[in-house]
């Protein structure tokens, strides 16, 4: 009796290392487009210092350990991390932070435990938290959205002032920083203000804003701009679902936990608690969900795993965002479930082919 089969019972995704990080790198580019679009060049100046030590730190490192280097070097995971890291870093912050989270982030994180596929953590999350938490200052400094403002740095200002810290005669520091929305949402709620409060306080819209000559930090269902950039990280993570890169499991696990958890915190009190979609739609929540928490090293090995992964995710960012120290706390979550991933594929096992259980 011959045995007849649809399919290979072996997974069908992109057959290299390399194909895969090419793909991340291409879904990456609406969300980096939009970014630019509200922040300016200073991002392109971080991603260009960050590729730049990532590859020469991965270079220097495969050397050391005597490994051969074109191979690693050409994957493109160096520079996915990179790419992660410097979007996560405040677009005028020093030049010397971008190198120090970098080198981290492949030499320790990395390289450290053995290089990629041995990695219990993410990289780039790890070297953003080490930074956050050795460089408060520099880490927290966020430039206002240039659609909102009318001081703004050209490609030449902003690499002047990432190197030097030096900035045009008519142009204070003061004047491109503000704090983000949710460290803004977050600091008054605990100020002890109602959400009506702080919306009237700080400009819904830019009518308003005008009139009470304020900055509008919040846009109709997010933080102003943080919307667009969201929903251009969640149209790339939608392309590399489509395309079999990652799986829906814990995207969709995170953004549902996260939805869900805020929405009965709001419905319970809706003026002392953000909507699901201020949540949802500020921050870093779409590029951690899509990019970051679906790294296939660091994540859970099995679909009900993925699952369990990223509503533990999605419930300690509201977690933290709410009663934490930090205002974004997609980082932690990550590291956080990274740490609990042995646990998880320990009760969900992948089913040996052949068994029913």
């Amino acid at each position: 009796m011959e045995l007849q089969t649809t399919t290979s019972p072996h997974n069908n995704g992109p057959s290299s290392v390399s194909s895969v990080m090419l793909w991340v790198v291409m879904a990456l580019i609406p969300g980096s487009a939009a970014y630019v679009w509200f922040f300016g060049w200073s991002l392109l100046v971080n991603i260009c210092i960050a590729i730049t030590i990532g590859l020469i730190t991965e270079a220097l490192i495969l050397l050391w350990r005597r490994r051969p280097v074109k191979p690693f070097l050409s994957d493109g995971s160096a520079i996915v991390t990179a790419l992660l890291l410097a979007m996560t870093i405040p677009p005028l912050a020093p030049w010397w932070i971008t190198v120090i989270g970098i080198f981290f982030a492949i030499a320790v994180a990395k390289h450290l435990y053995g290089g990629i596929g041995y990695n219990p953590f993410n990289p780039a999350m790890i070297g953003y938290v080490m930074l956050l938490i050795s460089f408060p200052r520099e880490m927290t400094s966020w430039s206002g959205l240039l659609t909102l403002s009318d001081v703004s740095l050209n490609f030449k200002d902003s690499l002047i002032f990432i190197f030097t810290q030096q900035l045009p005669t008519d142009v204070t520091y003061d004047a491109l920083t503000e704090a983000t929305p949710l460290d803004t949402m977050k600091t008054h709620l605990g100020m002890g203000n109602t959400i009506t409060e702080i919306r009237a306080q700080l400009g819904l819209d830019e009518e308003t804003s005008q009139l009470l000559s304020v900055t509008p930090i919040f846009g109709a269902i997010g933080g102003k701009g943080w919307e667009w950039i969201n929903g251009a990280f969640l149209f790339g993570g939608l392309i590399l679902i489509y395309k079999k890169i990652i799986s829906w499991h814990t995207p969709v696990a995170i953004l549902l936990a996260l939805g869900t958890i805020s929405g009965m915190f709001y419905l319970f009190d809706a003026e002392h608690n953000a909507s699901p979609l201020f949540h949802l739609f500020s921050g870093a929540t779409f590029l951690g969900a899509f990019f970051i928490a679906t790294d296939p090293v660091t994540a859970a090995a099995t679909p009900r795993g993925r699952i369990v992964f990223g509503i533990g995710i999605g419930v300690l960012i509201y977690i933290i965002r709410t009663w934490g120290g930090y205002p974004d706390s997609v980082a932690f979550a990550v590291l956080i479930m990274n740490m609990v991933v042995p646990v998880i594929d320990h009760y969900f096992k992948p089913r040996v082919f052949g068994h029913r259980n």
